[in-house]
């Protein structure tokens, strides 16, 4: 069995597509709508998939606790230094529970926990 994505329902599809392809670099593959007032949008990099959902009848966007997604860089400063550019707070970190694991974590425009890790 393969994972085939992760899917998010966003407050604003145009916020989240923004943090999306510029702070995490996922590009837009498909986007259509899917009914009245509901759009779609999937977005990827070649494996990682999300789709993004916006229901303008649903004002009520509540992400949970304990759930984040995790997506891996290069280079954890480089990453740091280009969410802080882009005007994102750092919510925590950066970690590194043992010498090969550096993390940290922002959110994304609808609270959710986004994790990027270096594997060193």
């Amino acid at each position: 069995m393969k994972f085939c994505w992760t899917t998010l329902t966003v407050k604003s599809m145009e916020e989240s597509l923004k943090f999306y392809q510029e702070i995490v670099g996922l590009e837009v593959e498909r986007r259509f709508n899917a009914g009245p007032d509901i759009e779609i949008v999937f977005l990827g990099d070649g494996e990682t998939k999300v789709e993004l959902i916006h229901n303008g009848a649903n004002k009520d966007v509540n992400m949970g606790n304990g759930i984040s997604l995790g997506f891996e860089t290069s280079s954890l400063n480089e990453m740091m230094t280009k969410v802080r550019e882009k005007g994102i707070d750092i919510h925590s970190g950066p970690h590194q529970p043992n010498p090969q694991v550096r993390f940290f974590f922002v959110l994304d425009p609808n609270g959710l926990k986004i994790q990027f890790v270096e594997n060193m």
